[in-house]
């Protein structure tokens, strides 16, 4: 089985779609919208917005998350484009609590293939 490379969504109509007509779970830290897209792939959207931080807390947010998705990947179903928004309370979020609240939120919307949780 090789590396799976989820593409980003990109354009703001996508995002657009995915807060329309996708669900969505928030806690704390993170907001995620799940949409099924009909791909064999999943889609990966971050929003961080400015009201978050400076470029650099912006940035330093979406990497976390996409670090995160990357590394959990093989435990999402297929076919989904996910968005995940940061919210302000994330910038005092450490690596841990970000991957913890993007499981959390991603079991609750059933983008986690079905298995025993750990």
């Amino acid at each position: 089985m090789g590396m799976k490379f989820s593409e980003s969504l990109k354009k703001n109509q996508q995002f657009r779609t995915v807060y329309e007509q996708g669900i969505s779970y928030a806690n704390r830290y993170l907001v995620v919208y799940g949409l099924e897209n009909g791909l064999k792939r999943n889609r990966l959207g971050i929003s961080v917005s400015k009201k978050v931080g400076n470029s650099i807390v912006r940035h330093h947010l979406a990497r976390l998350i996409r670090e995160n998705y990357r590394l959990s990947e093989d435990l999402y179903r297929e076919g989904f484009d996910i968005v995940v928004i940061a919210r302000v309370s994330a910038k005092k979020a450490d690596y841990h609590n970000i991957g913890k609240s993007l499981i959390q939120l991603s079991t609750k919307l059933g983008l986690l293939k079905n298995r025993e949780m750990e």
